[in-house]
């Protein structure tokens, strides 16, 4: 089973990209499970989301305790939560961040960091709500360019889940070419 932890703030998509991750694992013949935690969140305030994926039935809705995949949509989230918390040895980070070094900071003995601008992609691409750029479809191309899965399978999710605009597949095509491993 894969277990990934999504670190994202109310209003990015993270909750999106989370049921977009199984419905792309879906595609490749996998269960999955997709949920968010929730409180008091609000537009702008962190919030944390999981996906379970496996060959057999997923039932488990518990919070993912020890990720082997992290993904960090908004690196101003890891100033009060320490997103690697838990993250298994020889696991994978992914961030949204053009800043190289930024994304160094990241790297362990055993773990693999990869990086992205998606910010920059969406806002690129005008794929924006009230302005505020949203992730969740770019982040799948840096998880299939990371070997999570397939772009076909990336982009039978986004255009099941977005069928009328082309531009979210656009944005997670960007993003596998974008994206680079530290």
């Amino acid at each position: 089973m894969i277990e990934i932890r999504i670190h994202s703030r109310g209003g990015q998509g993270g909750v999106t990209a989370a049921k977009l991750m199984g419905l792309s694992a879906f595609y490749e013949g996998k269960n999955s499970s997709a949920f968010p935690r929730y409180g008091a969140e609000r537009r702008g305030a962190p919030v944390v989301s999981f996906v379970r994926i496996g060959e057999r039935s997923v039932g488990m809705y518990s919070e993912v305790k020890n990720p082997d995949v992290v993904v960090v949509l908004d690196p101003s989230v890891m100033e009060s939560v320490n997103v690697l918390e838990g993250l298994k040895e020889n696991g994978i980070v992914i961030v949204n961040t053009k800043d190289e070094e930024e994304a160094k900071k990241l790297k362990g003995d055993s773990r693999r960091v990869f990086f992205c601008d998606i910010t920059g992609i969406s806002l690129s691409l005008n794929l924006t709500v009230s302005g505020a750029p949203i992730l969740n479809t770019p982040v799948l191309g840096c998880l299939a360019k990371a070997g999570l899965f397939s772009m076909d399978s990336v982009r039978k999710a986004i255009r099941e889940m977005f069928p009328k605009d082309e531009r979210n597949v656009k944005a997670a095509e960007m993003a596998y070419e974008m994206t680079r491993e530290v």
